[in-house]
């Protein structure tokens, strides 16, 4: 699902409030923290996650890396943060990706 310019505005305001829940560090980005991101996105839809100053990743190249891997949307990167979107398979998680349907 590609989101449209009105969805990834809505997302933008709903990641607003958001703290970012994952850190990619010197570690870089490893298959354990793919998992948990994607374990992450399951079940609240909608993260960010932070670049710290001591990786040598690049927020854009994470961001594709994690919409391969995982195959979710990319809403948003600014300077070192990523906003990941990705609708759950299970109805009870499903919060954000309704509203998104609508717009």
């Amino acid at each position: 699902m590609e989101l449209r310019g009105k969805q990834k505005r809505f997302l933008r305001g709903k990641a607003h409030h958001l703290q970012p829940i994952f850190q990619v560090g010197k570690g870089g980005l490893n298959e354990a923290m793919i998992h948990q991101i994607a374990e992450a996105l399951e079940k609240r839809e909608l993260i960010k996650i932070t670049l710290l100053q001591n990786t040598d990743e690049i927020a854009e190249e994470v961001a594709e890396v994690l919409h391969q891997e995982i195959n979710c949307e990319i809403v948003q990167i600014i300077g070192r943060v990523v906003v990941l979107f990705k609708p759950s398979s299970k109805e009870k998680y499903q919060k954000i990706s309704p509203e998104v349907k609508a717009i």
